[in-house]
């Protein structure tokens, strides 16, 4: 008897964290509500991996973060709040008391505003029910900003406006 209720306590915890399978798919649009293309979204050992295909973008460094909502409504995306932070850490990876979970480092736009690259954040996971989910009730979003992210002034490291946002709700 001691043994199937250890083995169902262990399988039902397992359930509460399983973590999302398949990649996800994130539709990225700009202020425009024009789709410029996807994210996709894996599970890893410790974390996400997020592989970006994007067009149309102004060319530089950009900063890349979760943000609290999943919800993008354009021209300003503001909707989707501030920066994810569960556990109430601050923004920035140069901050003292940082980086919070919504916190990545930068991307580089080509000339042609082109984004494809791969991007890993250890700070969030795809499993249901855990305090740093990005599947939490009302979702959340990624958000990719005007200018590159200087990894310490509060609250979003002064990165400009919202160019561009993909809901991620489960």
């Amino acid at each position: 008897m001691k043994t199937f209720l250890i083995c169902a306590l262990f399988l039902s915890s397992s359930a509460i964290f399983a973590a999302q399978e398949e990649p996800l798919e994130v539709v990225m649009k700009n202020a425009q509500d024009v789709e410029i293309g996807k994210a996709k979204l894996s599970s890893l050992k410790e974390g996400v991996k997020i592989l970006l295909d994007l067009k149309g973008l102004p060319p530089g460094p950009k900063a890349i973060h979760f943000h609290e909502t999943g919800e993008c409504d354009e021209p300003t995306f503001a909707s989707a709040g501030e920066h994810f932070a569960p556990g109430s850490k601050v923004h920035g990876h140069k901050a003292k008391g940082g980086p919070h979970a919504g916190d990545m480092a930068n991307v580089t736009v080509k000339s042609d505003g082109s984004l494809k690259t791969e991007v890993t954040n250890k700070h969030v996971t795809l499993a249901q029910n855990a305090q740093n989910s990005l599947l939490k009730d009302g979702g959340t979003a990624l958000v990719i900003h005007a200018q590159p992210d200087d990894y310490k002034s509060q609250p979003a490291g002064n990165a400009g406006d919202r160019l561009a946002c993909g809901e991620i709700n489960d």
